[in-house]
């Protein structure tokens, strides 16, 4: 699937938020925990001086994706990382991942860090994280990962 990645911003606030409900409750695991918690499903754009949001768009300009990372010096969090259903196991998360990767990298950062649900954890393995503990989150236990970028 042809991607083109750029910077988001508010304008894209209610497109985001209808992929992010959207592509939030495609984990069948997820849906009714996600349904009884509604709060969990309000899209939040990052902030700080050191957040982006970077948006995968396709040929049309519609959004497919997006994903949010925060921090400063060696170390970045991916906070959030989204695709639409319609465009899953098509690169376009992989491709986020990567156009992060560069802007970590441009930023002097060496890692992206992030607290996984189970069901991504296949997922992030094979963009490279690899897992370095365990964290308790309001929806239970999940993987922390690591990027290491060289």
């Amino acid at each position: 699937m042809e991607v083109r990645i750029r910077d988001g911003g508010p304008g894209d606030e209610a497109e985001l938020q209808v992929l992010f409900v959207r592509s939030s409750l495609a984990n069948k695991g997820d849906r009714a925990q996600l349904l009884d918690h509604r709060e969990f499903l309000e899209f939040r754009f990052p902030n700080g001086d050191h957040a982006s949001l970077r948006v995968a768009v396709d040929p049309s300009g519609r959004a497919i994706g997006f994903a949010t990372v925060v921090g400063g010096g060696e170390g970045f969090e991916l906070e959030d990382l989204f695709v639409d259903p319609d465009a899953m196991r098509a690169g376009v998360g992989t491709a986020l991942v990567r156009d992060l990767t560069d802007l970590v990298r441009k930023r002097g950062g060496s890692r992206i860090e992030v607290t996984a649900n189970p069901h991504a954890r296949p997922f992030y393995e094979s963009v490279g994280f690899r897992v370095i503990g365990v964290e308790t989150t309001e929806l239970g236990a999940a993987d922390r990962m690591r990027l290491t970028i060289l």
